[in-house]
Formats: structure tokens, sequence, C-alpha cells
């Protein structure tokens, strides 16, 4: 059994957790395996060896094919607006999507419970039901693959505890589906209630929906490293490249010490 601390030094994102978990040693083909029993077709999964500030991580992207041929990393990037190629969903979409799969049971209930944070937190912001909620950001292939592969990468890599520093907060607007919002997002924002956070003034945004969402649902704790026999380290690459700072998300990954 092992456990997983999430340094967000950088904040943090559906695909920089996936390319965290991926170059800390999680086998890429498995994982492209179990994400071939989703009932989603038209797209594809890539990874690449890049580097931020002169620290080597891995970036994974999904690669969404258009109506039209046309292949687009689709998705909410740290660096500019939201590309929406897709009809929006709500929760029972994405409960379907997920129950309708033959993934294991445990990596199922993982990913609900994170997409039914997203929707509490944006009913909540939007003064909605939770019924109502249309999960325009989060409800695409792309972000259905994040949120689930990073549920098998856990699996995987046999992760049974979850520990996460605090968050780190950006500034400026973000174009969303719902217009130009704020940094943080107001649903990331939601999600990072009781959670440690603290002030960075970067422009942009740093903690997506789906990165404060996946932290809600599997987080035992927010806070220091805690003790353990560090055995793999690995850096997710975010799209922007920050010139302030690396814009990364490392996880440490090992046996836990009481």
């Amino acid at each position: 059994m092992a456990i997983a601390y999430f340094d967000c030094f950088s904040g943090i994102s559906g695909d920089m957790i996936l390319g965290a978990l991926v170059d800390a040693g999680l086998d890429f083909d498995k994982l492209k395996g179990e994400l071939k029993k989703l009932p989603l077709d038209g797209y594809r999964l890539t990874r690449k060896a890049v580097t931020r500030q002169h620290i080597a991580g891995t970036k994974v992207d999904v690669v969404v094919r258009t109506s039209g041929g046309r292949e687009i990393v689709e998705g909410p990037g740290e660096d500019g607006p939201y590309h929406d190629h897709g009809e929006a969903r709500h929760l029972s979409d994405l409960t379907s999507i997920i129950e309708e799969s033959t993934l294991a049971d445990s990596v199922k209930r993982q990913a609900i419970r994170i997409f039914d944070q997203l929707t509490t937190a944006e009913s909540k912001v939007h003064g909605i039901s939770k019924q109502e909620v249309h999960l325009h950001e989060v409800s695409g292939v792309d972000a259905i693959v994040d949120v689930v592969g990073a549920c098998i990468g856990l699996v995987l890599l046999d992760i049974r505890q979850v520990y996460a520093s605090a968050l780190p907060m950006g500034r400026g607007f973000i174009h969303c589906a719902h217009g130009l919002m704020p940094i943080p997002a107001p649903g990331a924002l939601e999600l990072m209630r009781d959670m440690p956070v603290y002030h960075t003034g970067i422009e942009g945004e740093l903690v997506t929906p789906t990165g404060a969402a996946f932290l809600k649902a599997t987080a035992d704790a927010h806070g220091v490293v805690p003790k353990m026999v560090l055995k793999k380290i690995g850096y997710g690459a975010g799209t922007k490249d920050f010139p302030e700072h690396p814009n990364l998300l490392r996880v440490c990954i090992g046996d836990q010490l009481n």
C-alpha cells in the first residue's frame, strides 16, 4: 500500500495529475487500456517529455477529434479560454457514462464522487439545483478522461491515501462557457472551501475546477509531506510555461511511516 503527496506549488489540473502519475511510473499503455473500458471514442491520449524552467516532466494531453475531423487539445487551459466543441452534460449523463463502463467498481465510485463534488460546487455558485447544472468545461471528453484516468492511476499505483499541499491562487480573469470569470473560477474557489490556500500574485489560473474536485474527493489532509519512505517522484506539466516559476505538479509516492 502506498500514499501519494501532491505538491501543488504551481496549482493542479486534470492534465497535470495524469502527467505527474505517468511521470512517477504509471504504465501509460495500461492506463490507455483501462480508459478504453469507457463508452467514449473520438479521442486519443498522448504523452511527451517537456521541461518547465529546466525541470523535466511529462505532459499528457487528451486530443479530441471534432465533427469536422480536426484534432484539438480540448479543455480548459491554465493560460486561456476553454474551447468547447461538445455538448454540456448533466451529472446524470456523466454518471451513466461511467456506470456503463467495465471499469473496476472502485474507479467508478471515485470518478462519480469527483463529478458530484463539481456539480455540488457549481449548483451553489449559480444558485440552482444539482439536477439543473450543466457541467460545460468539466463534462467534455477531455475532462472525463482526466478524471477517470486519475482514478485509474491511483488504483494501478496501489495508492490508498492521498495528501496535498496548500493551494496557490492566481489572479486575473478567464474566459469560460459562462463568459469572463474571475480567477480562481467561482466553482474552483467553492471547491477549495476548507482547504488551505494562499495568494501568489501570478496572472493566470493555477487551480482548475477539475484539479480542486479531485483533491476534494480524494485528499485525506492538506499540509506538509507526511512521513513516508519516498519511492517515486513525478512531475506533471501544465499547458502554460509561466515565466515566474516551473508550471509543474509534483507527486511524491511512498510507504507511510507511523
